[in-house]
């Protein structure tokens, strides 16, 4: 609204709210009343949440914008902060507006009105903690960690996350198998024992996650160069570690390159021998011999060496005139990526057969497109020409094109850099794409047997429909364990535009809550609307009582690489609105977790929920101290 919109309240401004709000209200009342049959559904404890989020629903419903500037311009509500208990605040608001009429008509009295927002405000606070388990000592929100797979068996990492502030666990079923999922737990088990902080665990399921298959395998080029600085100088020489084929040593991760050689060969090796050859490229190079042990040979090159599968090596010793030879043999092949640019043309195939990169002639002409494979035969029934499809969380984005029975023609559209590379494994979106995929699938099943026995909480990702609700929790029944909570992970436009009727379902679960994935629902709705719907989960799960994991690139730049930009900062400060936030796995996630505990803490004195916290400000102090000092008073 622009400043210019504001308007002095005219003199009738009370009667003519009043009527505003009465019919409101009447218009919440009603929407409560439809959905009564569905509220019978739901366990009598969850009645007031249901019953309350179609409240926020109905009055969300309209613009009340205009209602809210002629609230506020008398000094009441604007119904701004309404989420965990819409009907008290409606009657809140009508009570002071009959007051100010000078009547003495009132909807509720007001110690009835302090016990209706103060009991919808503890719903909330309550279903937290059944969930996500008793808040930490001094902050509200709790810290949900994903643990890598080294978690498993690195104890002391798993304790370090423990003590440093991680109040809940997640596991992710799409990665590693049981036997190490079982160890992770024993860690945190012990872990909780030693530090004597609980920890909830998060079982996170894999879902319908669209993701590239295989690519053709090409012949392994082994790049292997030098340290130079930014003048291309050497600052020291690239180092390989020479190992045998026989009896393969473990990889040395301070090498810049491993390679597998003949045992008889390497047994002739001797500190300073030189090893010559012509690398992949034709070039010549040679490589000194610097130290030699039982396990292999250290060797050190000056210059940038290609080497492929068939690159000879000749060895001779210092003095020596004779010539011993051994072949390049071991190198892995590599898996093929396809380079794409705008309006380059890729298709998406529904065969087994692996992905095929572009090829091209002589000239750079294209001469056959390149070939990703994903088969699921439901993307192939389902999709249609002018749909959206995204690779790669975003960095690469086309358009349906032509369909076939088993195959997509996409034109690319976007690529973040000039040319992407898009290789094996990588995620698929079709945001436009109306995809009928259940969301457990078989493997999901069999991971859900681990999981209930294991679990506080079972995540069920790309949550879309009611009924992928409905089918977590009959089998969760059959397999007896109703009592496990439950978190909806929303990662689709569709999940997001079911979230309402999703939450009915999950409401009755003994505990249940919302993930905000903001991986791929940031692709499916565009980054430039991800704002926007988080917003929305966050403000339509607090009026159902439900808590929000806030998720999905916390922190990654600490997390990853030791340090956050500041609109890490930012974002990690605001996360604060929502009941728990969850921070990805990396190198440096020890310091992560005591950065965003340290950060939490400092904003929940400032906002809870939506609401500002009229806490002291340092800057009011500041302002005090430094006139006291021009002034010369105390």
């Amino acid at each position: 609204m622009s400043l210019s919109a504001h308007r002095p309240p005219p003199t009738n401004a009370c009667e003519d709210l009043i009527r505003q709000m009465e019919s409101l209200r009447r218009a919440i009342e009603q929407q409560a009343e439809s959905g009564r049959a569905a509220l019978q559904e739901l366990p009598p404890d969850r009645h007031a949440s249901a019953e309350n989020l179609l409240h926020y629903l109905a009055l969300r419903g309209r613009d009340l914008r205009p209602l809210q500037d002629q609230l506020a311009s008398l000094g009441l509500s604007s119904l701004g902060r309404a989420e965990a208990h819409v009907l008290a605040t409606v009657n809140a608001v009508l009570h002071n507006l009959y007051l100010l009429s000078g009547q003495e008509r009132s909807a509720m009295s007001p110690p009835d009105l302090y016990k209706a927002l103060d009991a919808r405000t503890d719903r909330l606070e309550q279903n937290a903690i059944s969930l996500l388990g008793h808040h930490p000592v001094k902050r509200r929100a709790h810290i949900m960690v994903t643990m890598s797979s080294e978690a498993a068996d690195d104890y002391l990492m798993v304790h370090q996350l423990v003590k440093g502030g991680m109040d809940c666990l997640r596991i992710n079923c799409a990665h590693d198998t049981p036997p190490t999922w079982s160890r992770t737990i024993e860690h945190l088990r012990d872990a909780e024992r030693v530090t004597g902080r609980s920890c909830r665990i998060l079982m996170d399921l894999g879902g319908p996650k669209l993701r590239t298959g295989p690519m053709e395998p090409e012949p392994a080029v082994l790049k292997i160069r030098p340290l130079r600085n930014s003048h291309g100088q050497v600052l020291r020489p690239a180092r390989i570690w020479l190992t045998s084929e026989e009896l393969p040593r473990r990889e040395m991760d301070a090498a810049d390159a491993n390679i597998a050689l003949e045992q008889a060969w390497l047994a002739q090796l001797m500190v300073g021998d030189r090893v010559r050859m012509k690398d992949a490229r034709g070039s010549r190079r040679s490589w000194r011999i610097r130290e030699v042990t039982t396990d292999g040979c250290w060797a050190e090159s000056k210059k940038t060496t290609y080497v492929s599968n068939g690159t000879i090596l000749n060895l001779r010793g210092d003095g020596s005139d004779v010539t011993q030879k051994t072949i390049i043999r071991k190198l892995p092949p590599i898996d093929s990526v396809i380079r794409l640019r705008t309006g380059d043309v890729l298709f998406m195939s529904g065969s087994e057969e692996p992905g095929k990169s572009a090829i091209h002639d002589d000239n750079g002409e294209l001469l056959s497109p390149g070939v990703v494979s994903l088969p699921i035969p439901e993307i192939y029934r389902d999709a249609h020409p002018g749909e959206k499809v995204c690779f790669d969380d975003g960095r690469i984005a086309g358009i349906v094109e032509k369909i076939g029975s088993e195959q997509l023609q996409i034109r690319i559209t976007h690529t973040r850099n000039p040319v992407e590379k898009l290789a094996r494994d990588k995620g698929v979106n079709l945001p436009d794409t109306d995809l009928e995929l259940p969301a457990l699938s078989v493997k999901d099943l069999k991971d859900l047997e681990f999981a209930a026995r294991h679990a506080d909480m079972i995540g069920l990702s790309f949550a879309n429909r009611p009924d992928d609700v409905r089918a977590l929790r009959e089998r969760l029944h059959e397999l007896g364990c109703e009592n496990v909570g439950v978190v909806l992970k929303i990662e689709t436009n569709r999940g997001f535009a079911n979230l309402p009727a999703m939450l009915f379902e999950a409401l009755k679960f003994p505990a249940c809550g919302v993930m905000i994935a903001r991986g791929d629902l940031g692709v499916e709705c565009g980054f430039e609307r991800l704002a926007e719907v988080q917003e929305e989960i966050l403000w339509v799960c607090e009026s159902a009582h439900v808590p929000v994991i806030w998720a999905t690139q916390v922190l990654e730049g600490l997390t990853k690489r030791g340090h956050a930009s500041r609109a890490e900062i930012t974002d990690a400060a605001m996360s604060q609105a929502a009941e728990c936030v969850m921070l990805n796995k990396g190198p440096h996630i020890i310091e992560a977790v005591r950065t965003l505990d340290d950060i939490l803490q400092r904003m929940q004195g400032h906002h809870s929920k939506k609401r500002t916290m009229l806490r002291k400000l340092h800057l009011a102090s500041a302002f005090q101290t430094s006139r006291n000092a021009i002034t010369g008073t105390a």
